[in-house]
């Protein structure tokens, strides 16, 4: 499954053009491995992705092609969600 489909029907990222965009910045990493909106995901797969001042680790655990909202929630298992703090020099 492509990485940007993943993301949405697992609703880590609501949209799919938003999930392609991050992608496609080099923001998402697979196995530890820079990937492309296009890369295919396999269930094992490690994700790293950063969201501004958040990062999400993420295994996958089920592919999918569409799923219920309750559903989603399976597809993956958090790792860790790391938040880095901006030091604001006054």
């Amino acid at each position: 499954m492509r990485l940007d489909k993943f993301l949405k029907v697992s609703r880590i990222i609501k949209r799919r053009p938003v999930a392609k965009q991050i992608a496609d910045q080099g923001r998402i990493l697979i196995n530890d491995k820079v990937a492309k909106s296009s890369s295919e995901v396999a269930v094992g797969d490690q994700l790293e992705i950063r969201f501004g001042n958040r990062t999400l680790v993420l295994k996958v655990n089920n592919l999918r092609d569409s799923t219920k909202k309750e559903d989603a929630a399976e597809m993956y298992t958090t790792i860790s969600e790391n938040y880095r703090q901006n030091d604001n020099f006054i």
